[in-house]
């Protein structure tokens, strides 16, 4: 199992980004959140067998195109009892 932390920038608030992250999330065997940033960035973790992240993390990418200008990531502490993938505030 893995948890990346995941930020994105360019335009990506407003335009149905988080939606389509939970949307696209239901779709593969992961577990976590997205949710918009004071600063205008989208933040998400997710969490899942490497492969099935990476899977989910490609399959947002195309569905986001033209909407990310740049994305950072990096490896987080796994999160115990997760259910699902939702959209916070």
């Amino acid at each position: 199992m893995v948890r990346r932390r995941v930020v994105f920038q360019g335009r990506v608030q407003g335009v149905g980004f988080r939606a389509r992250a939970r949307d696209t999330a239901r779709t593969h065997p992961v577990t976590g959140w997205v949710r918009n940033e004071p600063d205008g960035t989208v933040r998400l973790e997710v969490q899942g067998e490497p492969d099935a992240v990476a899977r989910y993390l490609s399959d947002l990418r195309r569905r986001v195109s033209g909407l990310v200008e740049r994305e950072f990531a990096v490896e987080v502490g796994l999160e115990g009892g997760e259910r699902g993938f939702e959209i916070v505030h």
